[in-house]
């Protein structure tokens, strides 16, 4: 009657941004702003802006001073300091927060710490840019060339 039975757990289905392609790895300190799409992780200690269209994961080692957090899924085993805008926000049992939380969907795990207000939404307009911004002049290729140091 209360056996417990062997079902295997099922992964949570990925849709596109869901996956890492960038980490920031432990021992490493980065000062400045982190934006774009794809998938981060964050190992190390981060200072400044965050905008991702895709999943931000701050891992158990990692360290985030950041004044407004904003990604389409924020999951949380480290520290962050600074608000977080996002569609999702998962806090694991490891994770601490200080800061504001506007989300759609929250969840934490046991052990979770967050000190600051919760706005539930029915839906999280983050204003993320569709393009990346344009490199600086001097860094754009000629523009006779395709970029390509050297081509024909």
């Amino acid at each position: 009657m209360f056996r417990k039975t062997n079902q295997p757990v099922s992964a949570p289905s990925l849709v596109p941004g869901e996956r890492i392609t960038s980490i920031l790895g432990p021992g490493i300190i980065w000062k400045g702003n982190l934006r774009g799409s794809g998938g981060i992780r964050i190992e190390g200690t981060f200072e400044g802006e965050i905008a991702i269209r895709g999943l931000l994961v701050v891992g158990e080692t990692g360290r985030v001073t950041c004044p407004e957090m904003k990604a389409t899924i924020v999951v949380v085993a480290g520290l962050v300091r600074g608000n977080i805008v996002t569609e999702k926000l998962d806090i694991r049992g490891t994770g601490r927060v200080w800061g504001d939380v506007s989300a759609v969907s929250f969840s934490t795990e046991e052990g979770a710490f967050l000190r600051g207000a919760v706005r539930m939404e029915d839906k999280i307009d983050l204003n993320l840019e569709e393009t990346v911004e344009e490199l600086p002049l001097e860094l754009q290729p000629p523009p006779d060339s395709d970029g390509i140091e050297g081509a024909t």
